[in-house]
């Protein structure tokens, strides 16, 4: 599956400048991680948040954003959010930020 370029661009631009920032294709998408932990992708053109279990009901409660499905059964924490609802920089800056600040809560990932 293509991923939106134009998204990714985007995400890019608003992440600028974190040097824990890296990028990895994932799930026939790209995924952007924070020390080494996946926190957002691009899939297709929505964007796979991950939000955490405490933010996943009241993510769910905005407008376009939906179980992230991907396995074919609802994957706690993780929603998808839908074009229209990151159309503009800060609604897309708010998902980059939940997501952001609740991959910092989980403990580092150890090198392979």
């Amino acid at each position: 599956m293509a991923y939106d370029e134009d998204l990714a661009a985007r995400i890019r631009i608003t992440l600028a400048g974190d040097p824990a920032i890296t990028e990895r294709k994932m799930f026939g998408g790209l995924a952007f991680l924070h020390g080494g932990l996946m926190f957002v992708g691009v899939s297709g053109s929505k964007l796979m948040a991950r939000v955490g279990k405490a933010n996943y009901l009241s993510s769910l409660n905005h407008k376009h954003v939906r179980e992230m499905d991907f396995t074919g059964k609802p994957m706690q924490g993780y929603v998808y959010v839908e074009p229209p609802a990151i159309k503009t920089e800060e609604q897309l800056r708010f998902w980059l930020q939940r997501c952001k600040e609740f991959v910092t809560t989980l403990p580092a990932k150890v090198p392979k």
